[in-house]
């Protein structure tokens, strides 16, 4: 069974959510609150799997919220709820330790497969919504984030691939499957990226790959 808690300021939305979730018999709402920090505050208390975050909220907003939640609560992940618009904030949120996105307008499947992938490990960003909102992004910012880090020089061809593949959201499966590799030598190439380029985890890396679209490049 996977716990829970959903965050939105809306309670339309809260209270549409958690009565599609409660229908799946692998899912469990354990609680609903509508700021970042009573997720937070909620959080340490019922130390759910998974927090469902909405972004922009009045008070403590979503990536604040991440923030604290992400730094005392290393087993609980944080999936984003949010609209294309946010891209700023989305990038944000995946910086300060969120394990992906989803837009809000998605259907209960497609959440519900969100769920159990961060529940697995794994990261999403869906890889369509992702490169427009790159595109979003880019324009907004006076800031070049084309330039690539010298920090890839680091990084072997192979790894750089698997770098490339982390930014379009892929898991170790398909990314294996990708680069005709088993899914063994991804996860150790996965860890060696990490290690190289002084991230976190893999979400961190899939942000770098997509923040300095290694996406569109191929070493």
């Amino acid at each position: 069974m996977i716990t829970v808690l959903i965050v939105d300021d809306q309670p339309l939305i809260r209270e549409g959510l958690a009565a599609l979730l409660n229908l799946r018999s692998e899912i469990e709402v354990i609680g609903m609150e509508s700021n970042g920090l009573a997720a937070y505050e909620s959080s340490l208390e019922m130390e759910p799997d998974i927090v469902l975050m909405d972004i922009r909220m009045p008070g403590t907003n979503g990536v604040e919220g991440t923030r604290l939640i992400t730094s005392q609560l290393p087993n609980t992940k944080v999936l984003m709820l949010t609209t294309f618009q946010d891209s700023e904030l989305i990038f944000s949120a995946l910086e300060e330790g969120a394990s992906g996105y989803l837009l809000k307008d998605m259907s209960a499947d497609m959440i519900t497969n969100a769920i159990k992938t961060v529940q697995s490990g794994g990261v999403v960003l869906p890889p369509e919504i992702t490169a427009q909102m790159l595109q979003e992004l880019k324009r907004k910012r006076e800031t070049k984030v084309s330039i690539k880090p010298a920090v890839l020089k680091n990084l072997t061809k192979r790894e750089y691939d698997v770098l490339r593949n982390l930014g379009y959201g892929k898991n170790n499966k398909e990314i294996a499957a990708t680069l005709s590799i088993t899914e063994g030598t991804v996860k150790n190439h996965v860890s060696n990226i990490i290690s190289k380029l002084e991230l976190r985890d893999r979400t961190q890396a899939a942000v770098f790959a997509v923040r300095y679209r290694i996406t569109t490049f191929s070493e």
